[in-house]
């Protein structure tokens, strides 16, 4: 008899949900490819559900996900089915699943847990990549690289091919080679820099992103230290596995090496995260790592997309070189077949996007259920000038995150230079937030903050320029105040904020907007324990954008949907529009080099296809304005229709051409002669 937590399951998602039966203690490895709009989520949380009710001890569970929303969402869910489920087992107290988070986040917690065993300090602080990227830019500055006679790569450059290193576990030359070829002449200044910038963050006890799975991979390639954490936990589950490096993949096998206990759940057709050196070999390679190999579920029911879209968005991966094989089917027959439609150019690409998004809105769709995907973000400048030019109020994905802003990052270099005064970048942002205090006198003030047995007391007995003398022992009182602890937690945020105000109105022109985002931050703290929790998941996974930079209309309730394609996985929409289905945009023109990016490209197409629910516009311009072409020539380029929508698939779509041909009435084969005024008007004056 079905349990009646799983009745609303399909066989599919049954199969994956109950793998192991009731001997879960010793079920092998399990590989779910969920496709596109599967119920992916739901059947994740059933199977923890499931191993709980069946006697897995919540505790001993690791749930990983690739943002703390996701795990906080799955957490509610895995709580609520389990609950249903064990009405009649009053034995067990709690469903909570207490090791759930991203990568980076549960890497963070095991790191405190065992830093005295792996050479860490335990109050480390992390920084965000503008914060790792400022402190490159300060030794690349001490190394002389930025006087070098040639150009020598940007922080962020250097920031990057240090990343992908750490996270595709490649060496620095074959990075070089494959992503960075213009950098590749700077190779041994490449690895004086990076081996300096390692010394420096161990030396100031702070980790970038990438540490916290580079020493978690190092920790457990330790046998002892492995033993413990992997015995730590019974089950491990895996969320969007096709959106793993190679690092985390290697943490994975580490904790798990004979698969026992092990799940993980993606779609290699949704695997396009490679420029974060995401692969999807992970996902490919996946059941061969087992002995015996890992059973594979394929959940192929699509619960979002009507037939004829997922006929087309088939079609489109069935010509992938290497995949899992599946087909999307759906219970939603529609006569409604994906448009395909031709345009002049990018111009007139906006234009039909306006009127088609308009019309289904006098139908009755409200804009936010209609989305415009494209490939770049600069290919939506065209849309985005029309909308403005039409009164369309839209939202765009991608601007500036909350923690990249000015005044957050001042309030957070305050406090996480309170939670560790050797962090120098935190420090020398801090301190310049004082008028009249450079480079220079921060500096000085850090050596004496190093130097000294009582910090606060070596600020205090520093002279501070003439600009900073008023302001001066403000700072230094906070400071003290806030490291002390007296004050407890968020009350410690709250001094720092009202420290901050008058500097807030000094700095800044739209002080109002960004005051409202500092009320944000106090409000997100009440969510934390203390300010080492606070800091740490606050950089992990910080809000999206500021109140002030995010371009959400602030009068208008309703607004169109901008959004990368990269943007917008995970998402739907009734109504989808993708611009720029040409060669040279999907594929883009710079992701064409090896057959491995061009298939990671036909996987975009993909997931662009199957955000949408009921209607689905790819649109083809002919003509691009080329912005490298000489000024004395024609600045246009012609397109060709994309690769990925070859001609024996074109029966799977509805062609047209924007805008309609107009069509000039033929006189009717009995009309009597037309009357010739011009020459009635000529003879009134002969």
């Amino acid at each position: 008899m079905t349990p009646s937590y799983l009745q609303k399951l399909n066989p599919q998602q049954r199969r994956a949900v109950e793998h192991g039966g009731h001997a879960i203690a010793d079920c092998g490895p399990l590989l779910i490819i969920a496709g596109a709009g599967s119920g992916k989520t739901s059947t994740l949380a059933h199977r923890v559900a499931h191993l709980i009710v069946n006697g897995a001890d919540p505790r001993r569970i690791l749930l990983l996900t690739f943002s703390r929303r996701a795990a906080a969402h799955m957490g509610r869910r895995v709580e609520q089915i389990a609950a249903a489920a064990m009405r009649d087992q009053p034995g067990v107290a709690t469903a909570a699943v207490p090791w759930s988070g991203t990568f980076h986040a549960v890497g963070a917690r095991l790191l405190r847990e065992y830093a005295e065993r792996i050479g860490l300090d335990r109050a480390f602080t992390i920084h965000d990549r503008e914060d790792s990227a400022d402190l490159m830019n300060l030794i690349r500055h001490d190394l002389g690289y930025s006087r070098m006679e040639r150009r020598f790569p940007a922080k962020v450059t250097c920031l990057a091919i240090y990343s992908r290193v750490v996270n595709a576990e490649n060496d620095l030359e074959e990075v070089l080679g494959g992503h960075f070829p213009w950098c590749a002449d700077y190779e041994s200044e490449l690895r004086a820099l990076f081996a300096a910038y390692v010394e420096a963050k161990q030396r100031q006890h702070v980790l970038d992103y990438d540490d916290l799975l580079l020493y978690w991979a190092h920790m457990m390639s330790e046998a002892a230290l492995a033993a413990d954490v992997s015995g730590r936990f019974d089950h491990v589950l895996v969320d969007e596995y096709q959106d793993t490096n190679r690092l985390q993949a290697a943490i994975l096998l580490r904790l798990k090496p004979d698969g026992k206990g092990l799940t993980v759940v993606g779609d290699d057709a949704q695997s396009i995260y490679s420029f974060r050196a995401a692969t999807v070999r992970n996902i490919l390679d996946f059941p061969g790592h087992f002995s015996p190999r890992a059973e594979v579920v394929t959940l192929e029911h699509n619960y979002r997309s009507t037939k004829p879209i997922l006929a087309a968005a088939n079609a489109v991966i069935d010509l992938a070189a290497e995949r899992f094989s599946k087909k999307l089917r759906s219970d939603r027959a529609s006569a409604e077949r994906p448009l395909l439609v031709s345009t002049a150019d990018e111009s007139e690409q906006a234009r039909y996007v306006v009127e088609k998004v308009l019309e289904s809105r006098e139908c009755g769709l409200a804009l936010k259920s209609q989305a415009v995907l494209f490939r770049a973000s600069h290919h939506s400048a065209a849309l985005e000038l029309e909308l403005t030019r039409r009164n369309v109020p839209f939202v765009k994905f991608g601007g500036l995150k909350f923690l990249e802003a000015g005044h957050i990052k001042d309030v957070l270099a305050f406090l996480r230079f309170c939670e560790n005064l050797r962090d120098r970048v935190a420090g020398f942002r801090a301190l310049q937030i004082l008028p009249g205090v450079g480079p220079a006198t921060a500096g000085r003030a850090l050596e004496a903050v190093a130097a000294g047995g009582d910090p606060a007391g070596e600020l205090l007995a520093m002279s501070p320029p003439s600009a900073a003398r008023a302001d001066w022992p403000d700072f230094v009182d906070t400071l003290r105040l806030v490291r002390s602890g007296a004050a407890g937690w968020p009350a410690e945020l709250d001094l720092v904020c009202r420290w901050y105000e008058p500097h807030l109105q000094r700095l800044h022109d739209n002080a109002a907007a960004r005051q409202a985002d500092l009320a944000q931050l106090a409000q997100i703290a009440h969510g934390y324990p203390n300010r080492e929790r606070f800091l740490t998941e606050l950089t992990l996974d910080p809000p999206g954008a500021s109140s002030d930079e995010a371009g959400t209309p602030l009068l208008d309730e309703d607004y169109l949907i901008l959004s990368t394609i990269h943007s917008a996985k995970g998402q739907e929409w009734t109504s989808v529009f993708v611009l720029n289905c040409v060669d040279g945009c999907i594929p883009a023109d710079l992701a064409t080099g090896t057959s491995a990016e061009i298939e990671e490209e036909r996987r975009l197409l993909h997931v662009a296809m199957t955000r949408a629910k009921d209607h689905l516009h790819l649109i083809v311009p002919q003509r691009f304005y080329a912005h490298s072409q000489r000024s004395d020539g024609d600045r246009h380029m012609y397109a060709a229709r994309s690769r990925f929508i070859p001609a024996n698939i074109l029966y799977l779509f509805e062609r047209r051409t924007w805008p309609p041909a107009v069509t000039v009435p033929t006189a009717a084969p009995n009309a009597s002669k037309p009357v010739d005024i011009a020459a009635r008007l000529r003879r009134m004056w002969n």
